[in-house]
């Protein structure tokens, strides 16, 4: 693929869009992913480390596989996905614009990966379900990851699963990569929403990123389906059932490197509302050259405050509870014990609070003293 500089930028998109000169990608990353980030490039050698753990990955392998097998998006083949990969990185002032691939695969998809160089991949299925706006959002969200160096530890998530699988048999062996695989998964899922907010500053239409995200969950049936009523499916699995289902939504997710797309979108819908993305759009923006100084500690706490507001904003159950923990809420083993078995709120000992029902409204069956406690104390712990 020929590089062209910012300067001779040739194919500006149909609309005039806002570039972010300088732009840091900690202004988009979601804080969880940002601090891990922040750590990770402040540990002395962690370059050399991953330099040297190139020489075992397959990545000049993968290189050759799709350079070999895959469609090289360029001036002359896919112009119009070249175009968006040029404006894509002239918005986010990404300087080398990485090689892009078509693969053919139904499944709609696409990932940035490499450890030295990132180079974006794109599947046939995505790009036959997508109209330009939507595709636009796709790659702002690949140069995103490109941007805050996503590359690398995708690669090295994708080594890891290969490996965890062909030593499975091995005791023990597997217990050791599949806990790194799913500590790198749950980083992943988080980089994924930084991601998002990326593919929103390049693409700059929030209804085409919800559009992409809702086909991607159900196919190219646009006129069967509804932005609001997707959005509303999240709220749903945010805030219904009891803590039976708040467990077997993390057990869902743990094996996934993606967050669910419902929740991918109102993520992303939330974020446009904030002042933080009005300050983006308006100019005012951490810069790429400011990154040497970032503290590692404050990153941290930006992480710890924003899952100490998700706990307590929180509508799912299992977070509500939490939340009710950490406030000293009283009848604990109680509470904990009719949330899993399904029955409304309980009275609380002396303090008289009640989660909307009274003592005569439940049935008064013995029970063993240490039922609640006992059974809810795993899977509230974990």
């Amino acid at each position: 693929m020929t590089e062209r500089s910012h300067e001779s930028h040739e194919n500006v998109p149909s609309r005039q869009r806002r570039r972010f000169a300088g732009i840091s990608s900690r202004a988009y990353e979601h804080p969880a992913d940002r601090s891990a980030l922040v750590a990770l490039r402040k540990l002395t050698g962690f370059d050399t480390v991953f330099k040297t753990l190139s020489g075992l990955l397959p990545e000049r392998s993968l290189r050759l596989l799709f350079l070999s097998d895959s469609v090289r998006v360029s001036d002359a083949q896919f112009a119009h996905l070249n175009d968006m990969l040029r404006d894509a990185c002239y918005i986010l002032d990404l300087e080398k614009v990485p090689p892009m691939y078509v693969n053919q695969d139904p499944q709609p998809n696409a990932m940035c990966i490499g450890l030295d160089e990132p180079i974006i991949v794109v599947t046939t299925g995505l790009v036959e379900l997508l109209d330009e706006e939507e595709m636009r959002a796709v790659i702002g969200h690949e140069v995103g990851h490109a941007l805050s160096g996503h590359a690398v530890y995708r690669t090295i998530l994708l080594f890891l699963t290969n490996i965890a699988l062909k030593v499975a048999w091995i005791p023990l062996g597997n217990v050791a990569i599949m806990a790194i695989v799913t500590a790198l998964r749950e980083w992943f899922r988080k980089s994924e929403l930084s991601a998002d907010r990326a593919g929103l500053l390049v693409g700059q239409d929030l209804q085409a990123s919800m559009r992409g995200l809702m086909k991607i969950a159900g196919g190219n049936h646009l006129h069967e389906m509804n932005v609001d009523a997707f959005l509303a499916q999240a709220d749903e699995y945010e805030k219904g059932g009891d803590l039976r289902d708040s467990v077997l939504k993390i057990l869902n997710l743990l094996p996934r490197s993606h967050p669910f797309t419902t929740v991918r979108a109102a993520e992303l819908k939330k974020w446009s509302e904030t002042r933080d993305y009005q300050r983006i759009m308006d100019g005012h923006y951490p810069r790429r050259d400011e990154d040497k100084d970032t503290s590692v500690t404050d990153s941290f706490r930006e992480s710890a405050a924003h899952y100490a507001d998700t706990v307590r904003s929180s509508k799912d159950p299992l977070m509500k509870l939490v939340g009710d923990i950490a406030g000293g809420a009283g009848d604990l083993g109680g509470k904990l014990r009719d949330k899993f078995t399904g029955q409304g709120g309980s009275s609380t000992g002396k303090g008289g609070a009640t989660d909307g029902s009274t003592d005569s409204a439940r049935p008064q069956e013995p029970r063993d003293p240490e039922e609640g406690p006992g059974s809810g104390s795993g899977p509230a712990g974990s």
